[in-house]
């Protein structure tokens, strides 16, 4: 009989134990999810991974208090997200005081792909990113949880600490804001 994988919950409750290779299970289970959701967040592919690596700091210092009754996924989420947005925060900071213009935004394109679609799908995939990174944190984030990460309305707003209704709302906005920066 093949057992199955421990829940991210009960791996949870291990790590904050103290069992490292418990975390680091967690850390392979959504070390790519939340990469891909902070990479559209920041629109840089740099700044993605360092958040990313913050987040997972910041939940092995957290995991104490973590509520284990609670799914895992989310909570986690919402510690990548902060942590995207304070990273936002210092780095406009820096660029107040010290300048800077904005890096070339790098995205993972299909090597089959003719040179010609490649560089298209690279082009769009990086107007997107740039269009989405300009976005206000208030609709940048519901719009990332919930049409790029899969979430309900209900998970993003548990996420973000806001009502379903406004996750709604929020969304149509960020998608008018995207398609408004298409004309």
């Amino acid at each position: 009989m093949i057992a199955s994988a421990p829940s991210d919950e009960a791996l949870a409750a291990l790590a904050a134990g103290g069992d490292e290779r418990a975390f680091s299970q967690l850390v392979a289970r959504h070390k790519e999810g939340l990469y891909r959701l902070l990479r559209r967040y920041t629109g840089d592919s740099d700044e993605a991974y360092e958040a990313v690596h913050e987040a997972f700091i910041a939940a092995w210092a957290a995991l104490g208090r973590y509520d284990t009754a609670r799914s895992f996924g989310p909570w986690l989420r919402t510690i990548a997200i902060n942590k995207a947005r304070d990273r936002g925060r210092r780095m406009a900071v820096r660029r107040f005081f010290f300048g800077g213009g904005e890096d070339d935004l790098a995205s993972a394109i299909d090597p089959g792909q003719a040179a010609d679609d490649a560089l298209q799908q690279r082009q769009a995939m990086g107007l997107l990113d740039q269009a989405v990174a300009r976005l206000p944190d208030a609709l940048k984030a519901p719009l990332l949880l919930t049409a790029f990460e899969g979430l309900s309305h209900h998970e993003a707003a548990a996420i973000l600490g806001i009502s379903a209704k406004s996750i709604e709302t929020r969304v149509y906005r960020a998608r008018k804001a995207l398609a408004a920066s298409r004309t």
